[in-house]
């Protein structure tokens, strides 16, 4: 008895001293993996933390910020006035002004730098193109398209693609912008012949190759894709947008997609706005950097927000990879670094949504790293290079 009590007692005191072992330090990477992602709430309420809490030098981040205040654009002025001297013949409307240069930067979700106007809802030019690469994943995803190399003739029987050259253009031609379509969208043609329609975008009359076989950064024909798109749902684009991924991203209520003047179509029986890719004639997006941040989290989140899985990460995947040799280092409508030429300082696997103005929405999956920068003079590269200066070891 007097040895099973000795015995108790032995026992005890061990597992108390284990219990009184200090614990080892936990590094602030590890406590972060061990909690789950962090998601902004609706509209302001996002938090903002300090950039050492999240393993970065708060001072060097600071100088990567003190910097990009320095950059405005010299492309844009800012009541648009160069706007058809640059790109021809508006066919939509334009703000009255736009913001000054200004930026966001997340870490792992948090707002960890942030200056200028945020919340002006300005266009975003060529971003666009991102938002309907993702309105095409949605498609897929709910299989109203068999597969992205199916031609678009299969679906959309309209005249747009009744030719025997523009039979052969698939979804996936249109996402890569290698579709070579031929024919005029809303006015404007397709080979981007003249100076009035086309101001400094005009370009030299070519030969038109195969689809799939040339790449061209086309804005007619991004249009064409956009009302192919529209014709699938029988619902305007910003609708699906709005109900499949902006309401549930918490966005604000001030983005607006705007179509031209002379972009309504008739779809069972109900006049329905076609929306543009860009605003190289007025239109497009028009959108806050902190509504574009949470697009991009969305991204690095690979298409999951909180417990919905919003866009399939098949999709993410395939669209922020390079798909083919034709062409530069591009997905499915974004701008990518698989070579390291686009950002030589920032990682390969890093994408970005890009517009004129210039407009970026950078995602960096390598790092936890979001960063939305409008309005500057284009050189992207030296923006990420003192970012990603600031991230510890």
């Amino acid at each position: 008895m007097i040895r099973h009590t000795y015995f108790l007692l032995l026992l005890a005191l061990g597992f108390t001293a284990c219990q009184q072992q200090p614990q080892q330090a936990v590094t602030v990477q590890e406590q972060q993996a061990q909690q789950p992602y962090y998601y902004p709430g609706q509209g302001d309420a996002w938090e903002h933390r300090n950039p050492e809490e999240l393993g970065l030098d708060a001072a060097k981040l600071q100088e990567a910020v003190t910097w990009a205040q320095t950059q405005e654009t010299q492309q844009m002025l800012k009541d648009f006035s160069t706007q058809a001297e640059i790109f021809g013949e508006p066919l939509g409307p334009l703000p009255a002004s736009r913001a000054s240069t200004n930026g966001i930067i997340l870490k792992d979700g948090y707002i960890v730098a942030e200056w200028g106007d945020t919340k002006a809802p300005d266009p975003t030019y060529s971003v666009a193109k991102s938002f309907l690469s993702t309105i095409l994943g949605l498609t897929l995803d709910r299989g109203m398209i068999q597969s992205i190399n199916d031609p678009v003739a299969k679906y959309v029987q309209d005249g747009g693609y009744a030719s025997e050259h523009n039979r052969k253009v698939t979804w996936e031609h249109h996402a890569r912008q290698t579709s070579e379509w031929q024919g005029e969208m809303w006015g404007k043609k397709d080979d981007f012949v003249g100076k009035e329609a086309f101001g400094r975008g005009e370009r030299k009359l070519r030969e038109l190759q195969e689809p799939g076989a040339f790449y061209e950064y086309n804005d007619t024909r991004i249009n064409r894709f956009a009302l192919s798109l529209l014709r699938l749902w029988e619902k305007p684009l910003p609708a699906v947008l709005k109900d499949e991924v902006m309401d549930p991203i918490g966005a604000s209520g001030t983005w607006r997609w705007v179509p031209y003047r002379n972009s309504n179509v008739v779809i069972n029986e109900q006049l329905m706005p076609s929306v543009s890719g860009g605003t190289r004639w007025g239109g497009g997006l028009w959108i806050s950097a902190r509504d574009e941040a949470r697009f991009g989290y969305l991204f690095l989140r690979n298409g999951l927000w909180k417990d919905k899985q919003l866009v399939s990460e098949e999709w993410v995947k395939q669209a922020t990879t390079q798909r083919g040799p034709v062409g530069p280092d591009y997905g499915y409508l974004w701008w990518l670094n698989t070579g390291g030429e686009a950002w030589p300082d920032a990682p390969t696997t890093s994408y970005a949504a890009l517009g004129a103005g210039q407009n970026t929405v950078w995602v960096d999956p390598a790092h936890g790293i979001v960063i939305v920068w409008r309005w500057h003079n284009g050189n992207q590269n030296e923006l990420f290079k003192r970012v990603l200066a600031a991230v510890k070891e």
